[in-house]
């Protein structure tokens, strides 16, 4: 493998036609998107270019803070229930001794497998603010009902769980799927140890799911800023702009408005907002062993390389 990875022109050959593919499918259009927002277009002929007049026109716009903060709370709230119950799920169904871990695994996954549009007609009748299994509950305990989808302090809760109940199954397949790969020799090591099954988890299982969490960290996290389904269905941005993310208000400007630089702008602003995030987590989840062996490595070259260098010189000074 090191004589293969040494030949740059093979690594080359088998890295282009991949490199390619993202290029046009994903560098290219991300190109296209920044370009666009530059202009003041309908969506037809070439527009006219205004510079950076939309991008300040959006920063004005007071819809954009709201959205920003409707985004924050969107994500916040489906990462934390998500990876919650996803590794509480996980740790119990992976039990060795647990009774149906089938019948839970499947379970768990069921809400990812539905339609989004399935989901969002169930959970809108059950946060019905007159006949919705969820206020029917609350007359059972004497408390008052509720108008989930109708108030402005509820609304983005409501759907907020409405999409971490559905993809929480995901989370857990692959914390699933992290847990499966630990050896199970790490965990007898612990219990003679004197480790109980709960301590075992802390200090075996969690630490090894790092890379896991930072792929679910990821796909959650970008996932709630870019949210639009949910809020397209149930609410259709309201009430007012309870509900309004970034994606809706690019939807909003370039295919209800035809303000197509303006919602491109709207994209642009987005797609900076998933690559902070990407390079938050990455940064936060940097492996500080591997980079102070690293840091060791390129010190010992640069010290036999200087040893190097003197030793010629010496070689020079004896001729």
């Amino acid at each position: 493998m090191k004589k293969f990875y040494s030949n740059k022109l093979a690594v080359a050959a088998f890295a282009l036609p991949a490199m390619l593919v993202f290029s046009v499918f994903v560098v290219w259009p991300i190109i296209q998107v920044f370009s666009k927002s530059l202009y003041d277009w309908n969506g037809l002929g070439s527009g006219v270019f205004i510079g950076f007049d939309n991008y300040a026109k959006l920063f004005k716009d007071t819809i954009f803070a709201s959205a920003n903060k409707n985004a924050l709370i969107f994500a916040t709230l489906i990462t934390v229930y998500q990876l919650f119950f996803a590794t509480v799920f996980s740790l119990v169904a992976s039990a060795g001794k647990m009774r149906g871990r089938s019948l839970l695994r499947v379970s768990y996954f069921i809400p990812v497998v539905l339609s989004v549009t399935v989901v969002c007609q169930l959970w809108l009748s059950i946060f019905n603010a007159d006949s919705g299994l969820m206020n029917s509950l609350f007359d059972v305990f004497g408390i008052g009902k509720q108008n989930w989808l109708g108030d402005r302090n509820k609304a983005i809760y409501a759907v907020a769980f409405v999409n971490a109940w559905q993809w929480m199954g995901y989370q857990f397949a692959l914390l699933m799927a992290g847990i499966k790969s630990i050896p199970h020799d790490y965990y007898e090591a612990a219990i003679i140890d004197g480790c109980s099954t709960l301590q075992a988890h802390r200090r075996v299982t969690i630490p090894l799911l790092k890379e896991t969490y930072k792929v679910c960290l990821t796909v959650s996290l970008t996932g709630g800023v870019k949210a639009f389904t949910e809020m397209f269905i149930m609410t259709k941005g309201g009430p007012g702009n309870a509900t309004h993310t970034l994606t809706y208000l690019m939807y909003r400007a370039a295919f209800r408005e035809f303000r197509y630089g303006y919602g491109l702008a709207s994209a642009s602003i987005l797609v900076l907002q998933c690559l902070t995030i990407i390079l938050i987590i990455n940064w936060l989840f940097r492996d500080r062993d591997a980079r102070a062996l690293n840091r060791d490595a390129r010190v010992r070259n640069r010290d036999a390389r200087e040893g190097g260098r003197r030793r010629l010189k010496w070689v020079k000074g004896m001729q």
